[in-house]
């Protein structure tokens, strides 16, 4: 089996180096230019005091992202490989924003897999459409083992990491995916799913969480599936950041304050989910944040000011269908958004936190929690037609 890192490659012998000298021709003398020569003199210094050369922003940006790789909160990847009748993502896939050769380029450790329904489906299709979507996701997975692993808890993810491979969290899944039966939610969990986005259904609409919509917050607190808040009210919102016990996520907000979008959050609200512990992780979408680089560091920027170092994250949503800032075009591209942080003086340990360690925290925080609850609280029986009939 194929390693993830590139092959080996021979060195030369010590003849063949000298043949080799010989035969390159020794052209004509070309003046440096400017820069060349500055960064000659730099270098040259260096050596003469005995000190490495200063690296360079995407330089140390490159070495963060080795030790402390991103853990993505979105991926369209599984509705976007349903359209395909053939790839490969373990050699590079150009008809998707996502394969293997660019999540290692970009230093990518995590991916949450959505498995959110195509609009306008039909609302007696939702759960079967769900199990159709995991079924594909496990084949993916399957398929590609040398690039990809499934990953049910915090551990299995540092353990995908340590083998090389790239982490697959399964979720966010739509509301409508449970059919209104806590039942459903624990077959879904022993599937792998772990990520859950609150909204859409009637247990979590408009007018907030009912008493059945609370029942689903803390079994899911039980099993150690966390709640995604992506186009939920704000009466939704109030209600679990009061009632979960373990972090919330948005996985695809950016800041209102910077640009008005409706999925955007107000500084009300991201000082709560400061508060709260949970996590806004910011969306690479021109829509949300702007068309550039620069524009959703400024918005990484406002989100860290307002909610704190320890709630922000980062959401690619690639092959979700979502036009990308400039610099940003797929999964390779997240060096050069911490290069650009690192200009911007952002410490190193909140960009650790940032890429991969608020993740991480949200996700061993459901599994301690977890297993706490599951030792004092049975599988919930609770209907709808009985909590809010």
């Amino acid at each position: 089996m194929a390693d993830l890192h590139d092959e080996p490659r021979t060195l030369p012998e010590v003849g063949e180096l000298d043949d080799e000298a010989q035969a390159t021709p020794v052209g004509p003398y070309t003046p440096l230019t400017a820069e060349e020569a500055a960064e000659a003199a730099r270098t040259g210094q260096a050596a003469r005091t005995g000190q490495e050369p200063e690296s360079t922003p995407l330089e140390r940006a490159r070495a963060l992202l080795a030790a402390h790789p991103v853990a993505d909160g979105y991926s369209g990847l599984p509705t976007a490989l349903r359209h395909l009748p053939w790839y490969d993502l373990q050699l590079g896939e150009s008809a998707v924003d996502t394969d293997v050769p660019r999540l290692r380029q970009g230093n990518v450790g995590a991916l949450l897999w959505s498995l959110h329904l195509p609009e306008g489906l039909a609302a007696d299709r939702a759960v079967g459409s769900t199990l159709e979507q995991l079924d594909l996701v496990r084949s993916v997975i399957a398929a590609h083992p040398e690039g990809l692993r499934l990953a049910r808890s915090a551990g299995q993810i540092i353990d995908a990491r340590h083998c090389g491979r790239v982490a697959v969290v399964l979720g966010p899944a739509s509301a409508a995916a449970l059919d209104d039966s806590l039942g459903i939610l624990r077959v879904l969990h022993s599937l792998g799913l772990r990520v859950l986005t609150l909204a859409g259904v009637s247990w979590a609409g408009e007018a907030g969480l009912t008493r059945f919509g609370e029942e689903v917050v803390r079994e899911m607190n039980r099993l150690g599936v966390l709640a995604d808040l992506s186009g939920a009210c704000d009466r939704t919102v109030g209600r679990v950041l009061t009632l979960s016990r373990t972090p919330v996520l948005f996985t695809r907000s950016a800041a209102r304050a910077l640009r008005p979008h409706p999925a955007n959050l107000s500084d009300e609200t991201l000082a709560g989910l400061g508060a709260a512990r949970g996590i806004c992780l910011v969306p690479l979408t021109a829509e949300q944040t702007g068309p550039g680089l620069r524009d959703v560091a400024d918005h990484l920027d406002h989100v860290r000011a307002i909610a704190g170092p320890a709630c922000v994250g980062l959401s690619g949503t690639y092959d979700s269908g979502a036009a990308h800032p400039q610099g940003l075009a797929d999964a390779s591209g997240y060096p050069h958004l911490i290069a650009e942080l690192l200009r911007r003086g952002w410490p190193e340990t909140d960009i650790t936190l940032l890429t991969w360690g608020n993740v991480q925290r949200a996700l061993r925080t459901a599994d301690f929690t977890a297993r706490a609850t599951q030792e004092r609280r049975d599988p919930s029986t609770a209907r709808i037609a009985e909590l809010d009939g």
